[in-house]
């Protein structure tokens, strides 16, 4: 049976990058409905109906923009060694530090919590690129120690900010106009700060309410030099074992790939814009959006947007205000699994701080600054594992996807052979509490698959793994017994025909 899964790019050339996410080229929208401004229509405008001032891409993304310069990582010169000698003494001191405090007054922590706090104190005064390398410790917690993970949990939220008057700055020299000229009023007190960037409320001159996100001066000179003597001493702690197992240079290297696309705002717009038309591909999801883009006040470093209210998904309190909260969660991941399996773009950083309750009852998705995209063949791969567990069938359609992939191409076993060892190590997993999957379990398992067939364990399918384990902490207080695998809901449009008929023979209905 076929998968009807819809495609919604309008003649967009891709370029794949090497760590397997993406850089568009010039765009050409075709419908006036994508016009900058006025994607879908849904925005109502008020007040006067003045525009007023716009900015460079008022008219459409002009060749180039969305293009990403990668310098080398590997090089490293005068500004790399002085910072490897400042990260180094910074984290030996607020390390040392800590664990002096802790011998004196031990409280109720152990000595390893003491130096797992020591060294995210050390991560806050290094600046924002190691604030972003805490947040991605603290979003992989199956990839690091649990007790370093957990301490990094306060930096997805607890970011400094920078002044209004350098916000005010970028914006008016990315936009080529003054704040009080584009628009009718600017809130100097940021709503949020991250590592890379913070966000600002303002009004339209046509009332409508919205942010500005605006990076921080300089930073994209600053997290270079940080991340190359960060790449050079993950290569030198490769003499320690731990760091060896744990593949350091490997962590800095998606880092870096991440935040370089991450500094140019045009592709984390482009990016954004294209998940929230993909939402309503199918004709549901009505209960799940994404900020629309005000593409007429964005620039290389400035996003602007519709403002969302709510809190995030994890300050829900299960059983309060009659929310569904387990609907909340399964919502919000069916958009995300279609994304990842019929449309290619899905959002990668679904930590605490960018999944929104609203106070309208719907799921929002924020931040896009980091997004994968898995080539078909791997999503098809993908879709297959899914099928077999879900209908909890034979996974020997999975081995020819993997043979498809050139992936056991040559071992000598049928399809049923292959099938079944799939089934042993994804099997279980797939069909168990999302809260009780953890990512070292999914990864080790991969890992064993390899060893199997005789060949690296495969990238994509570790990444895809990685966000999956972002849902881990959702599932865990929200969602508690929910099986993602087995959730005819979740997959309802991705396999619409299996799902059909499952729901015509078992007479249970799905929500909306």
């Amino acid at each position: 049976m076929r998968v009807r899964c819809s495609e919604s790019r309008r003649g967009e050339r891709v370029l794949w990058t090497e760590w397997g996410q993406i850089v568009h080229e010039h765009t050409l929208r075709e419908d006036a409905s994508d016009e900058p401004g006025d994607r879908d229509g849904s925005a109502e405008r008020t007040g006067s109906g003045e525009r007023g001032p716009v900015g460079p891409y008022a008219d459409g993304l002009p060749p180039g923009a969305l293009a990403v310069e990668t310098p080398p990582l590997d090089r490293f010169g005068a500004a790399e060694l002085g910072r490897a000698v400042v990260v180094a003494g910074v984290l030996i001191v607020f390390v040392v530090w800590a664990v002096l405090r802790w011998v004196v007054r031990p409280q109720q922590r152990s000595l390893v919590k003491a130096a797992a706090d020591g060294t995210v104190d050390a991560f806050e005064h290094l600046g924002p690129t190691f604030v972003k390398l805490g947040q991605l410790i603290a979003s992989s917690p199956g990839l690091f120690p649990r007790t370093l993970a957990d301490s990094c949990l306060r930096m997805l939220d607890d970011v400094p900010t920078f002044p209004s008057d350098q916000a005010r700055a970028v914006i008016e020299e990315d936009l080529g106009h003054r704040i009080d000229e584009m628009f009718a009023s600017f809130d100097d007190v940021p709503l949020a700060a991250a590592s890379v960037a913070q966000v600002h409320a303002c009004v339209l001159r046509d009332g409508r309410q919205a942010v500005v996100k605006v990076q921080r001066p300089g930073i994209a000179r600053r997290m270079l030099v940080d991340l190359r003597a960060a790449y050079m001493g993950a290569k030198l702690l490769r003499v320690f074992e731990f760091f060896r197992i744990a593949n350091t240079p490997a962590i800095i290297r998606d880092l870096y790939n991440a935040t370089i696309t991450e500094l140019n705002a045009a592709v984390e717009a482009d990016r954004q814009d294209r998940f929230r038309r993909n939402i309503p591909a199918f004709g549901d999801n009505a209960y799940v959006t994404v900020p629309e883009v005000y593409w007429e006040w964005c620039g290389p470093r400035v996003i602007c947007m519709e403002r969302l209210r709510g809190k995030p998904l994890d300050r829900v309190v299960p059983g309060q205000d009659d929310i569904d909260t387990a609907l909340l969660v399964r919502r919000g991941v069916k958009v995300w699994m279609e994304a990842v399996l019929c449309h290619g773009p899905f959002h990668g950083d679904v930590h605490a701080g960018n999944l929104w309750l609203l106070d309208d009852g719907r799921i929002a998705l924020l931040d896009f600054g980091i997004v994968g995209e898995l080539p078909e063949k791997w999503r098809a791969l993908l879709r297959e594992l899914f099928r077999a567990a879900l209908l909890e069938g034979d996974f020997t359609s999975v081995a020819r996807s993997v043979r498809a992939l050139g992936v056991a191409a040559d071992l000598d076993v049928d399809d049923a052979a292959v099938g079944r060892q799939v089934a042993e190590v994804f099997g279980p997993l797939l069909g168990q509490d999302v809260g009780e999957l953890r990512l070292s379990e999914l990864i080790g398992a991969l890992v064993a698959l390899g060893r199997k067939w005789n060949t690296t364990t495969p990238e994509e399918l570790v990444l895809f793994g990685k966000q999956l384990g972002y849902f881990e902490r959702y599932a865990t207080a929200l969602a508690p017994g929910w099986v993602l695998g087995r959730d005819p809901f979740v997959f309802r449009n991705v396999f619409p025909d299996e799902v059909a008929i499952r729901i015509a023979e078992s007479g249970v209905s799905l929500p909306d």
